[in-house]
């Protein structure tokens, strides 16, 4: 081994070991803090643990760059053992990440849509670590054909996967976050583990110092976009409005007056006018929060869903910004009024106890919903 691929394996080993404990320090203060907020919904306690799985997959490089170092210091790199455990702790590492991801609100859907497509998704990623393994074993002997390493591409192809899963997540994330530019050096990261990986499989562009270079610079800004991540969301919390601090009174069709005290919102009235498809989603949210119980409390938020896109509760807060006419530090988001449950569902965060429906405008909505 050289003094080259010594040092980027010591570095691999220290970062990933340094990012893993930081990121595990803030996620057990964010739930140490925020434990009862988190678990606001009593019907489906949901403790985000995206960061806790980022987190264990940081340790997981430490565990695989510690057996890489070791097999190549005391030349057990070419034994089926090594193989065996390059490939376990890529399969475990692969899945950590897909669990990680199914904790973010803007991840593709697809990912958490339902169990089947959770299942596909963890045979996928273990047959391609078998077919990778299986690979290595049948090219032994000859392991580069035509300036490729033939055991290397279905890892390629993974990754290829993970990478398109986790720009899209983390950009989307960012961008509602407001942290623009860190949405876009989130994806420059992403494609730049993707582009670290390539010498593994088109030997060619192999060269030692700055192949080394490139991963050391990938891994290291990738692990501070996970700990921006974690910084984000601590700040989200903190500015996120409690749900028993919040009060929602429908007076009559299109007139809610809202108190949200951290927001600086007391007793205002809104009036929704013109815009009546607005003000029904809201109600009919209000009213399954205040009078369902337990799942009963929720709206299908799809194409197929009682609501059809996101979109819809995206202008409810719009439309109430603009009337109310908030400074931008006050301005609501849709996380301040709407729970998001998973699988499409969504969920007012006001209680039932400050909800207050006029009692002829929740006899009159019976009637036409």
């Amino acid at each position: 081994m050289s003094d080259i691929t010594k040092f980027y394996s010591l570095a691999h080993i220290c970062i990933s070991l340094i990012g893993g404990i930081l990121l595990l320090a803030i996620w057990y203060n964010i739930r140490k803090r925020f434990k009862q907020f988190l678990e606001e919904d009593d019907s489906q306690k949901r403790i985000d643990k995206g960061l806790l799985y980022l987190s264990i997959s940081l340790f997981i490089w430490v565990f695989s760059g510690t057996w890489i170092y070791l097999g190549h210091l005391f030349a057990f790199d070419t034994m089926i053992i090594y193989d065996i455990g390059y490939s376990f702790f890529s399969v475990i590492n692969t899945l950590v990440l897909l669990l990680a991801l199914f904790y973010f609100d803007f991840a593709p859907r697809f990912l958490y849509k339902n169990k089947k497509n959770t299942i596909i998704l963890t045979v996928l990623v273990i047959v391609i670590s078998i077919m990778t393994f299986v690979l290595i074993q049948n090219y032994k002997d000859s392991p580069v054909i035509n300036g490729i390493r033939i055991s290397s591409v279905p890892d390629l192809i993974l990754s290829c996967f993970l990478t398109y899963l986790f720009m899209v997540s983390f950009y989307k994330t960012f961008m509602n976050r407001g942290l623009k530019l860190v949405a876009v050096i989130s994806v420059l990261a992403f494609l730049l583990m993707l582009v670290s990986q390539t010498p593994d499989v088109f030997v060619v562009m192999n060269d030692v110092m700055y192949g080394n270079l490139i991963k050391i610079i990938a891994k290291t800004t990738f692990i501070s976009i996970f700990l921006v991540l974690a910084t984000s969301w601590v700040i989200q919390l903190a500015l996120t409005p409690r749900p028993s601090e919040m009060t929602i009174k429908f007076l009559d069709w299109s007139l809610v007056k809202i108190t949200i005290p951290s927001k600086e919102i007391y007793d205002k009235t809104i009036d929704f006018g013109s815009k009546t498809t607005q003000y029904k989603n809201l109600l009919k949210f209000a009213v399954r929060r205040k009078c369902e119980k337990g799942e009963g409390q929720y709206l299908l938020v799809s194409s197929g869903g009682e609501i059809k896109s996101q979109t819809y509760l995206s202008r409810i807060i719009e439309n109430m910004n603009t009337i109310l006419q908030l400074p931008s530090i006050s301005r609501l988001e849709r996380k301040d009024l709407f729970t998001f449950m998973g699988q499409g569902k969504y969920r007012l965060r006001v209680i039932p106890e400050n909800i207050t429906i006029d009692p002829i405008l929740l006899e009159e909505f019976n009637k036409t919903s």
